[in-house]
């Protein structure tokens, strides 16, 4: 290895002596003559990308969120005659599976065209299916708009900008991630309070309108702010690496990302329609539990992610995913008054959607710092089965004929959902914990093969 690179392996590793032992092995080194990876800066104008990244969720997943609102008042008055409450789950659903659908296709042009023109390609086509929907007069017509080109743009918004983040940031990586996702939570409790407040006093069709406008403005403002590290790091920026498959810990962590969404899915677009057919709420006290489970989301991202960086990520991961499906069974099982509801739809927004919170630093810290956006694509591959016909699901498992027990199948299925998860995750702990340990012990008593140490990760 040259003097240069020899001199800047050093820094680094005085940088990161810091830093936990997980943290330290996002950065590896391929040959001996790779020069050595820049460190992330830990701030500067990260901080500037994070809250880019945050108004990019607001007006990408917080938008899809009022799909729940637009969704009470397609049922209540029987705007498309035609339709099934199965048609409009598919919308919802639809949304998720397009935007994660062609995530491949995203990572590639990335790489070959550059981030700025896909995110704009994004912002158009998700603004112009939002304006689309609001002339369907068919079911099927919507399902293509709202569904199919919404989901679309936002996929090809939120592929890219993703993969941002966790190269700015190493010590205070989960903080920015859960700052970045709290944007959606925010975006939430704007869109789903201002779409139903539209909807009543205008329409549905000029609420779809003026939702596709506002969206196009904050999109493209965030779109022009973020900025990435890629001619520092050089990540492949693969479509399907295949590699990452023949792992052991990278393949527990698609499978509790595909298992997480199950429940994921079934909770945010099941509560609202709860409080109104077994606790019989109004449509307003309705559109008031959803906001208050998207500010759960806006508050509590931001604190597992401070948590995360300071007691380790899967371990706050797996934390976090076992609790949330404890608290559908202490808490939405139970609900039988708007008070439960309230205090069920803030803890569960705040913890419910871990997966968005962690997946970037999970992979950062499983795969390596370079392979984020490789990793991320399969990672959106693996759930588009899940968040597609999640609440699909929870839909055909709902007994009308058990009255106050209605939703029961469809709250157990999302428990047993993220305890599932919570498993994948407790292995990839006990693994983690294996790996640390060989890595500490004298070289002389490690097993023969290939040799690995806590910082880099070298190659024969």
């Amino acid at each position: 290895m040259p003097d240069e690179a020899i001199k800047g392996a050093v820094d680094a590793s005085l940088y990161y002596e810091a830093a936990t032992i997980a943290d330290a092995r996002t950065i590896e080194v391929g040959a001996p003559d790779d020069p050595p990876v820049e460190p992330p800066p830990d701030g500067g104008y990260g901080w500037v990308c994070c809250g880019a990244v945050s108004l990019l969720n607001g007006f990408t997943w917080g938008v899809a969120a009022s799909t729940g609102t637009f969704y009470s008042h397609w049922l209540s008055d029987d705007y498309y005659p035609d339709a099934t409450p199965f048609d409009y789950a598919m919308v919802g659903g639809l949304i998720f599976g397009c935007a994660l659908l062609f995530s491949p296709m995203w990572t590639i042009l990335t790489r070959e065209v550059g981030r700025r023109p896909v995110m704009l390609t994004g912002c158009v086509v998700m603004s112009g299916g939002f304006i689309a929907a609001s002339f369907a007069t068919k079911v099927w017509q919507l399902i293509l708009t709202q569904g199919c080109m919404v989901g679309v743009g936002i996929g090809a918004i939120f592929i890219p900008s993703v993969q941002v983040v966790p190269q700015w940031f190493l010590k205070r990586r989960s903080l920015a991630g859960g700052i970045a996702s709290a944007g959606s939570g925010f975006g939430g409790l704007a869109f789903s309070l201002g779409t139903d407040a539209m909807i009543r006093h205008l329409s549905i069709a000029w609420a779809l309108r003026i939702t596709g406008l506002v969206a196009f403005v904050g999109n493209l403002v965030g779109t022009l702010l973020i900025r990435d590290r890629n001619a520092s790091i050089k990540p492949p920026q693969l479509g399907f690496a295949t590699h990452l498959l023949r792992r052991y810990d990278c393949l527990l962590l698609l499978f509790w990302g595909a298992t997480n969404l199950l429940g994921y899915m079934v909770i945010l677009y099941s509560v609202s329609s709860y409080a109104t057919q077994v606790v019989h709420l109004s449509q307003a006290k309705a559109g008031i539990l959803t906001a208050v489970l998207n500010l759960g989301t806006a508050f509590g991202r931001p604190a597992s992610g401070l948590l995360a960086d300071r007691y380790g990520r899967v371990e706050v991961s797996f934390a976090l995913t076992f609790g949330c499906g404890v608290s559908v069974i202490a808490l939405w099982i139970p609900a039988s008054s708007y008070a439960l509801l309230m205090v069920f739809a803030f803890v569960s927004g705040a913890i419910l959607g871990v997966f968005w919170l962690s997946i970037g630093p999970l992979c950062a810290e499983i795969a390596g710092l370079k392979e984020v956006p490789s990793f991320l694509s399969l990672c959106w591959l693996a759930v588009v089965l899940p968040t597609t016909f999640g609440e699909a699901i929870g839909l055909y498992l709902r007994r009308p004929s058990l009255g106050r027990w209605n939703y029961l199948y469809c709250q157990v299925f999302a428990a047993v959902a993220y305890l599932v998860a919570s498993v994948f995750l407790a292995e990839l702990w006990r693994v983690r914990r294996v790996e640390k340990a060989e890595s500490l012990r004298p070289e002389s008593r490690k097993p023969m093969g290939r040799v690995r140490h806590w910082m880099y990760r070298y190659r024969p």
